[in-house]
């Protein structure tokens, strides 16, 4: 029998007044819920004994009980007969009387309890010579599934722990104490472990609880370069699809096998030669004049005296950069020494130094420290101390400024032309100012007609008329045309006024509102351009540099040519600050248009 057809019988019987003698209730509920251990190919189960009908007299015995939100209580106490005489004279003394566990689960059934009852703990109850209030039914709790994980399957791996995985569903593969492991071609590196489901729980209603679903995750999204996931008989592992160093991304999790090298003997002729790599690269010697190192993610902790070219990630150098230079295509440049007589270049990055002397500096933003004869460039310039400088920005923050012995200290502040729209915003300000001009001047007009007493009078009399304030004779009503007749013209014209009026409003309302759209395409195109100057110490010119391409194109220019466009005769731009002392702090407001 399926289980909707075991319930539906059972409820029959309850709610017609029987119960099950002799039940058995871990049977029952494995029967209805599906609960305890599986029940196999079996051909029939034992419920109980015999249905019983339920004495009416025994029923009022049972007490209704009290229900929680996940638990239910039941007082029991010992239970008397009254004394009764029957007819014939006899006497029937008061006489204890006990439950039944069967008709309990009825009853219970019949009160909305169909589920969790604790059979052990109401028969010691109703066995009991003592009241007792007792919890005799719990609602089970859902019992959640294990999530799927990996575990490591490689002795290669150092580690100190196994992977875990996060609440999110993502893989914590931080805990690797990875010292760059050598790691063969075609090594299984993880397993994963696959989710299990839980189990339901029910209330005391019987109604089903579902628990949460396992989490997955998906093992491919751990292979970085050098690493693939492969399904094999015996599950779905992480392999090493060529030979190299073991690395893990702290952000993302992906394992990879690289081929990062870390030198300990320096670039020279003698040594490397120039070195063109495909991978990462650590150097703790010294990088020789005229050497070219080529790769990503370079890290050097000795000097620079040669050339570095970095495709990517970021370019550290320890110590100092000393007339050579430094490119970084995709990433950020961090010179933690001194540079100086080199050529500085981060292309879509951050440049950082301690301190730079006689040096061309480009980069999305640059900071520095401090900066002597420098030419600098970027999107945002900060700088503590700067002397004898050319810096160009959109943004720049100087906290100190001056010359250096004949050479001066120039500030520009990049400020993206949009003059292509101040002709349009001019002609559209000339044409709204006109519409309100002609609005006012048709209104004028209609005020000046409708005030002759004529038509005054008679535009009264109309608007009485419209509204039934007043009714005319048929005399008054040839008053009323002749009137009419005298001021035919002024109406007329007061009508042309008011379709004047009307259209130049409309003009006005739609010239308004692209003036106001045009003026913000204006303001978004113009982007940002500031200059703080917190303290001049010694001469300091600050200029706008305007400027048609985006500030990429500038930044780009070769070495020769920005130097020449940061020292060369400025044309153009506005004069913003030219003193000895002082500070400034100025934004730019594009709705404001310069004075011509």
């Amino acid at each position: 029998m399926s289980q909707p057809a075991l319930m539906a019988a059972v409820e029959h019987v309850f709610q017609s007044g029987g119960y099950f003698a002799g039940l058995d209730y871990a049977a029952f509920m494995r029967a209805l819920y599906g609960l305890g251990p599986a029940l196999g190919e079996v051909q029939a189960l034992r419920l109980a004994d015999a249905v019983r009908t339920f004495d009416g007299a025994r029923l009022a015995l049972y007490k209704h009980p009290k229900i929680s939100l996940s638990y239910a209580e039941y007082t029991f106490e010992p239970l008397f007969l009254d004394e009764i005489t029957l007819p014939d004279g006899t006497v029937i003394p008061e006489r204890p009387v006990h439950l039944d566990i069967d008709e309990f689960i009825a009853d219970m059934w019949n009160k909305g309890i169909r589920f969790g009852i604790d059979v052990a703990a109401v028969k010691a109850a109703m066995a009991s010579p003592k009241a007792d209030r007792i919890t005799f039914a719990n609602d089970l709790e859902p019992e959640d599934g294990k999530d799927a994980t990996v575990v490591e399957v490689s002795s290669d791996l150092h580690r100190s722990d196994a992977p875990k995985a996060r609440a999110d569903g993502r893989i914590d593969l931080q805990s690797f104490q990875n010292r760059f492991p050598q790691i063969k071609a075609e090594v299984r590196l993880l397993k994963k472990e696959p989710s299990t489901p839980g189990l339901p729980g029910f209330d005391l209603a019987g109604r089903r609880t579902e628990p949460a679903p396992p989490k997955d995750l998906t093992l491919r999204f751990l292979a970085g370069e050098g690493t693939e996931a492969k399904t094999f008989e015996d599950g779905e592992y992480l392999v090493s699809t060529r030979e190299g160093f073991l690395s893990v991304d702290a952000k993302s999790n992906r394992i990879s096998i690289t081929d990062k090298i870390v030198s300990l003997e320096g670039v020279s002729g003698r040594t490397t030669g120039n070195l063109q790599l495909a991978g990462a690269y650590e150097e703790y010697g010294d990088v020789q004049e005229q050497r070219d190192v080529t790769g990503s993610d370079i890290t050097v902790h000795g000097n620079v005296y040669g050339n570095i070219h970095s495709r990517g990630g970021t370019v550290v150098l320890d110590k100092n950069l000393v007339s050579g230079s430094v490119h970084n295509v995709a990433g950020n440049i961090n010179i933690a020494g001194v540079a100086s007589n080199s050529v500085i270049h981060a292309v879509n990055g951050t440049v950082t130094i301690q301190r730079a002397e006689n040096c061309v500096i480009s980069g999305v933003n640059v900071k520095i420290e401090e900066a002597s004869n420098c030419e600098i460039i970027g999107d945002g310039v900060l700088i503590a101390v700067a002397e004898g400088c050319a810096i160009a920005g959109r943004n720049v923050e100087v906290e100190s400024a001056g010359p250096r012995r004949r050479t001066e200290m120039v500030i520009y502040v990049l400020v993206k032309d949009v003059t292509q729209f101040d002709q349009e915003i001019v002609e559209l300000e000339a044409r709204v100012a006109a519409f309100a001009q002609a609005n006012a001047d048709s209104q004028q007009e209609i005020e000046r007609i409708s005030a002759l007493p004529d038509v005054r009078r008679y535009l009264a009399l109309a608007a009485k008329l419209r509204t039934q304030e007043l009714v005319l004779t048929p005399e008054q009503g040839q008053f009323l045309r002749k009137i009419a007749t005298a001021v035919a013209e002024e109406i007329q014209a007061i009508q042309k006024h008011k379709l004047d009026l009307q259209v130049g409003q409309t003009q006005y309302t739609l010239l308004s509102e692209r003036l106001a759209r045009v003026i913000e395409q204006k303001v978004e195109a113009a982007g940002i351009a500031r200059c703080g100057l917190h303290m001049a110490s010694g001469e300091t010119l600050v200029r706008t540099m305007p400027f048609v391409a985006e500030t990429a194109v500038l930044r780009q220019l070769p070495p020769k040519d920005l130097k020449q466009r940061l020292r060369g005769t400025p044309s153009g731009g506005q004069l913003l600050f030219a003193d000895s002392a002082g500070s400034l702090d100025w934004h730019l407001d594009p709705r404001v248009r310069p004075a011509p």
